[in-house]
């Protein structure tokens, strides 16, 4: 197993230089929390799991519980039934609400963002997981957006934002093509045709910034601030590859193997785990410190024939959940992916303990529990305690007065940041929120 610290250290000294910061290996490793929450400790990192189509809370919640109590002695649905072995991490929540999102067939931007969303409708403000890589321990890549979908959606259209936003206005794009992806992030340390694509792509892709840095000059004011975010996007790409290529030796050690999988898929499952193996990778080397992963990217598409599901798209939204076959496998899927995480996570020692004695995954929907829902009820599942500052190896069942909001204030409270509200005013508030600040049901 490999060092965190030493490892950090070397991160630290490699890429202080080219990000122009001062990025000593105590500050990569700690970002201070709130101490009425979390004394010195909070979470290092954090992964957002969103299966589209809804998260009917009957294929979460253990049969007979209605209230909120221990899950030592309770057994698992079946679609969760993976976890049971990590039953002590885990915490099943229920009963928050998302009224005010209008998910419908999607919250699409809302999900994260706690607003109102739609098809086609642009982000109103930033996502909880943005907000989150912003004060979590900093990194080369504060934020990594994945998401799986079929194989045709993913090849068509390799990168899509429908999920997560810096702010209004200004989506983040989620990366489908898993052998773009690794080019991103790998293809400076690789050899023989994937450094070939990759350096012809890095020239490509720097005289397109200077040219259009240059073109944007003569644009009228208005223009020239939309044009300058598009240059800026090219900006961050190439900015990005040089960091990355300062810390070769480091991220050897952690790359995926490439296979014929990426190549040549026999189902778009094949993708999904490629997927799945570079979001890992990027978290156990410090490339970064939120994963978001969209299963059906955030809309009502996707498709798992790898699993012998020949359903896909819309028509899996109008299929009841609980008992069914097909979502079963689904979920299943999804259950087996939250383990691989965790037990990638935990083979890499941190501190006095491991990666993922600091991470928190959030496993939810962007649909709340179904298809042509109110969003009257979301469950959310959490596994991990990050050191103790969340409740697990249970089941909370609130009363619906409070809003997938107040699961996102707790979030950045425990990550040290002083706040009551997440993108909800008082106006709204009083419509849609019984209370404020932190969710306490969740905390130790």
């Amino acid at each position: 197993m490999l060092n965190r610290r030493k490892m950090l250290q070397g991160v630290a000294a490699g890429t202080g230089a080219a990000l122009g910061l001062s990025l000593s290996p105590q500050h990569l490793l700690a970002s201070p929390a709130s101490k009425s929450l979390a004394g010195s400790g909070g979470p290092k990192r954090i992964v957002f799991f969103l299966q589209n189509q809804g998260f009917d809370p009957e294929t979460c919640i253990p049969s007979g519980m209605s209230s909120s109590g221990s899950l030592a002695k309770a057994k698992l649905p079946e679609p969760i039934e993976a976890l049971e072995p990590y039953k002590e991490r885990l915490h099943i929540l229920n009963g928050l609400h998302g009224m005010h999102t209008s998910p419908s067939h999607s919250a699409f931007f809302g999900a994260l963002g706690g607003y109102r969303g739609g098809d086609g409708v642009p982000p109103m403000a930033s996502t909880i997981d943005y907000e989150l890589s912003k004060v979590l321990p900093e990194t080369l890549l504060p934020h990594l957006c994945i998401g799986m979908d079929s194989i045709e959606n993913m090849t068509t259209k390799p990168t899509i934002a429908t999920l997560s936003a810096s702010g209004a206005g200004q989506p983040i794009f989620m990366h489908s093509n898993p052998n773009h992806l690794y080019q991103m992030l790998y293809g400076g340390i690789s050899t023989g045709d994937i450094r070939i694509q990759h350096e012809a792509r890095s020239n490509l892709l720097n005289q397109i910034e200077v040219l259009a840095a240059a073109k944007g000059q003569s644009l009228p004011t208005a223009d020239g601030e939309r044009y300058g975010q598009y240059v800026q996007g090219f900006r961050d790409v190439n900015g990005l590859r040089d960091r990355l290529e300062t810390v070769a030796s480091h991220l050897r050690q952690f790359a995926p193997k490439v296979d014929e999988r990426y190549a040549k898929p026999r189902f778009e499952t094949d993708w999904h785990d490629c997927l799945l193996d570079l979001g890992i990778s990027a978290l156990a080397s410090g490339i970064t410190n939120t994963l978001t992963i969209g299963s059906g990217r955030g809309e009502i598409f996707g498709a798992w024939k790898g699993l012998g599901v020949d359903q896909q798209g819309h028509n899996l939204g109008h299929m009841p959940q609980p008992g069914n076959p097909i979502w079963i496998k689904i979920r299943q899927y999804n259950s087996r992916m939250l383990v691989k995480i965790m037990e990638s996570l935990e083979s890499v020692p941190e501190g006095s303990g491991t990666m993922m004695d600091h991470t928190l995954i959030v496993y939810t929907s962007n649909n709340a529990d179904k298809q042509h829902t109110s969003g009257a009820t979301w469950p959310v599942m959490l596994l991990g305690n990050c050191g103790g500052i969340f409740k697990s190896g249970c089941f909370t069942q609130l009363d619906g007065k409070r809003p997938i909001n107040a699961l996102y204030t707790t979030l950045l409270r425990v990550a040290g940041q002083n706040v009551d509200r997440f993108n909800m005013n008082d106006q709204l508030a009083k419509k849609f929120d019984a209370s404020t600040g932190p969710l306490k049901e969740l905390l130790t």
